[in-house]
């Protein structure tokens, strides 16, 4: 995930790569000669990845005067050192794709890091973008949560797959098997009770005018074996709705000082509190980052890339981004798409011509250019554009639209005469 920035290409005179194991790095540094004129020095020194040997890398570091030190995004291992020298050195993560050796080479860690190198020196890579510190914790707080709420909704679907093995069909009948009525007779089947019209009469609010169709639906052969499942199900759901609710608290804590660009966020269809707290803790509050909305949105890979052949531009896709900003602008959009306003009617649009996948990338697409824009600008508020905007912006062209449309349904040739 790459922020473009335009770098000059210049030689970078100390400079240092790291390529980086599980268990051990090689660190490569290249810096100017001392006793012979243009030419370099290279040194090439091998450390375990403990902290006592990752501080004996950085006082290496320092003491050879490297101004920047490039490593490659190998999965998670690339933190440890970055946290280590972020304070002290300029450190560039790069991607993996970028920096692949050239094919014939011998490839050896070695190899790897004084090649890293070279390419580093010459100012051949552009860096990652690797959030300051309280957004990596926040990150790491929203993306639990989001991973508890995944387990969560597993766990329920999982005791709604035991109660079909029973025959009951409750949520065939209920819409929200969790809520206050079906959790009550979830926990009175799990307590013995088993006569459906007992069962049924714990129906609660509307669901009350469904009685006697609950009771047809708990009428099953719910066993012991049965209730003993779905009380540790019932129990684990509840375990995880308290953590949720834990991080629920300390997010809210963590983003009391972005209170008004949540809110600003909280504005836009489709997104809510939990929604604008994730895009934050992905993105940050500060776009300056981002030279443009068309930055942001390439970086999260909710726009095409660019694929153009003897002057023909061909179908791409966005290709592979962060799946947890891709899932909340996912679940936005997929709001955003059932709503009266400027996103729900572009989904519309898009899903008639391009289907309904690509729909919601379009629409992701537009909610990240509007995130943009209300958090470049703090006193900015988001103001719907309307459904009809297109159709005002073209009337020509929606006209022409309802003339093909009444054609085709009507089997006839239609023409327009002046109004009287």
């Amino acid at each position: 995930m790459d922020e473009i920035t335009e770098e000059a290409a210049e030689l970078v005179e100390r400079v240092a790569a790291l390529d980086i194991g599980k268990a051990s790095l090689v660190a490569c540094v290249r810096v100017p000669h001392d006793t012979i004129g243009g030419r370099r020095r290279q040194e090439v020194r091998t450390f375990a990845t403990t902290t006592a040997s990752l501080l004996g890398l950085r006082d290496w570091l320092v003491c050879q005067g490297v101004t920047r030190c490039v490593m490659e995004a190998t999965s998670v291992y690339w933190k440890p050192p970055f946290y280590l020298l972020e304070d002290d050195i300029e450190c560039w993560v790069v991607n993996a794709r970028d920096v692949k050796n050239v094919p014939g080479r011998p490839k050896t860690d070695k190899l790897d890091a004084i090649w890293l190198c070279k390419l580093a020196e010459r100012g051949m890579l552009r860096p990652s973008f690797v959030p300051p510190p309280w957004q990596r914790e926040l990150r790491d707080l929203c993306r639990y949560r989001r991973t508890l709420i995944q387990e969560r909704t597993r766990e329920k679907q999982r005791a709604e797959k035991l109660l079909e093995d029973t025959q009951i069909k409750l949520s065939a009948v209920i819409s929200d098997l969790f809520g206050v009525s079906g959790r009550a007779m979830l926990d009175a089947l799990v307590t013995g009770q088993r006569d459906p019209k007992v069962l049924a009469q714990m129906a609660r609010g509307s669901m009350r005018a469904k009685i006697s169709v609950l009771q047809e639906a708990l009428t099953g052969h719910f066993r012991d074996h049965h209730g003993y499942l779905l009380a540790m199900m019932l129990e684990r759901v509840d375990v995880l709705s308290a953590q949720i609710h834990r991080l629920d608290a300390r997010i809210d804590e963590a983003l009391a000082p972005f209170a008004r660009q949540v809110a600003q966020l909280d504005e836009i269809p489709g997104i809510g509190k939990t929604g604008a707290q994730e895009i934050i803790a992905e993105i940050g509050a500060d776009m300056d980052r981002f030279p443009t909305a068309g930055h942001l949105v390439s970086w999260a890979k909710f726009a095409p890339k660019a694929k153009q052949s003897a002057g023909r531009n061909k179908s791409s896709s966005t290709g592979k981004g962060n799946p947890w900003i891709g899932g909340a602008l996912g679940e936005a959009a997929m709001g955003a798409s059932r709503t009266k306003t400027f996103l729900g009617s572009r989904y519309r649009r898009v899903a008639k011509r391009r289907g309904k996948k690509r729909a919601l990338v379009a629409v992701g697409n537009s909610i990240l250019t509007i995130a943009y824009h209300l958090l470049s600008n703090p006193d900015a508020h988001f103001t719907d554009l309307g459904a009809d905007f297109h159709d005002r912006l073209a009337p020509e062209r929606r006209k022409r639209q309802l003339i093909r449309e009444l054609e085709r349904l009507s089997g006839k040739k239609v023409t327009l005469e002046q109004a009287a």
